[in-house]
């Protein structure tokens, strides 16, 4: 098969000095006109563009951006890209970015760092605009001294790094930390279940290590302290944020012969497995168990019954990653910023049965 206007070639790929040849012009003149940065004549750029045409040209945009040249990248980082929560978030990303003329990347890691880093990396040497990473993160000091290498050598290259749910870095660090009220939102969901009339609170949380998950347990901790309850410790049970994880949590409670009135799950998708589970025993929400979730995904409106949640403004927090990000030198000294989380009241949580009205 003969390549498009490209036969004369030999079959290889055209190249910007190709065009140049064809159009008559110099190789920083077919630069100029395809930069679309520097003033050249119609009459010039109307035979480069032919040239272009003709040779079936594609600009190499590897090469640009590395020399800044193209549209301005940005690069969103996550662990699992069909959470729904993130998937949110990577939309606010994506709409901002698209509004000011930045391109958007996407990699979803799977929790591996060394692909993380890999991607950063990447990101780094093509000069992307900002790297945004989302999600909690396992707070040490080897995570700290990481994030700290990786902050200023992205600020080395022009490029800023920004931390979204994860834990802040030492002060003077050149990055921008924004986070949502992850304890304090789930203080007052508990503390609303408390006001039902439940005191045997069932907690399926996340991973013990994850910085999100620690945060949504010590809400949970610090609403029954304030009403001078001591939560018994075997309620408390650890998996992931997946629904397969809530699924599995509820069933082994049940299976233990644990007593509870009330279930509050780390999040949305962890209750929704809960809830099928519930089901699946002959349970009715909230007649015999109440249930309450976490972040506020469209699903939890379609539920039956609709969840009680708390709501994590998700496409908000990745419009700000942008805007803040684009809004500040990249070696600009730590911003931390945090946005407020509120509680959704719908039918899935009631008094526990035999409670007094």
């Amino acid at each position: 098969m003969v390549r498009k206007g490209g036969g004369d070639l030999g079959g290889r790929r055209s190249t910007i000095r190709d065009v140049a040849a064809r159009a008559g012009v110099s190789a920083s003149t077919v630069s100029r006109v395809l930069g679309g940065v520097y003033p050249v004549s119609t009459r010039t750029r109307a035979r480069v563009q032919r040239a272009v045409r003709e040779l079936d040209y594609v600009a190499d945009a590897h090469a640009k951006a590395v020399a800044g040249a193209g549209t301005p990248t940005l690069a969103f980082v996550l662990d699992d890209i069909t959470g729904p929560s993130f998937a949110h978030m990577a939309h606010g990303v994506e709409r901002e970015a698209a509004r000011l003329g930045h391109l958007c990347l996407v990699c979803s890691t799977d929790g591996d760092t060394a692909h993380e880093l890999e991607f950063i990396e990447m990101m780094r040497a093509q000069r992307a605009a900002a790297v945004i990473l989302v999600g909690g993160a396992v707070d040490s000091p080897e995570y700290r001294r990481r994030m700290a290498r990786v902050a200023d050598s992205l600020a080395s290259a022009g490029s800023r790094l920004v931390l979204c749910g994860r834990p802040p870095l030492a002060p003077g660090t050149p990055v921008t930390v924004i986070e949502y009220d992850n304890e304090n939102g789930a203080f007052a969901l508990c503390a609303h279940v408390l006001a039902q009339g439940h005191r045997r609170v069932l907690f399926l949380g996340g991973s013990p290590e994850n910085t999100a998950a620690q945060g949504r347990e010590r809400g949970y901790l610090a609403a029954h302290r304030a009403r001078g309850i001591e939560p018994d410790p075997a309620l408390r049970l650890s998996g992931d944020f997946t629904r397969d994880s809530g699924h599995r949590l509820l069933r082994r409670a049940l299976d233990q012969g644990l007593a509870f009135t009330a279930v509050m799950a780390a999040t949305d998708m962890v209750a929704a497995g809960a809830l099928t589970a519930l089901h699946e025993a002959g349970l009715s929400v909230p007649g015999d168990v109440s249930l309450a979730g976490y972040d506020d995904i469209p699903l939890a409106r379609d539920l039956h019954p609709p969840l009680t949640t708390v709501h994590v403004p998700y496409e908000q927090l990745g419009r700000l990653a942008v805007r803040t990000s684009l809004g500040r030198t990249p070696d600009a000294p730590d911003e931390h910023l945090l946005l407020g989380t509120h509680v959704v009241i719908r039918d899935s949580v009631a008094p526990p049965a035999g409670a007094p009205l």
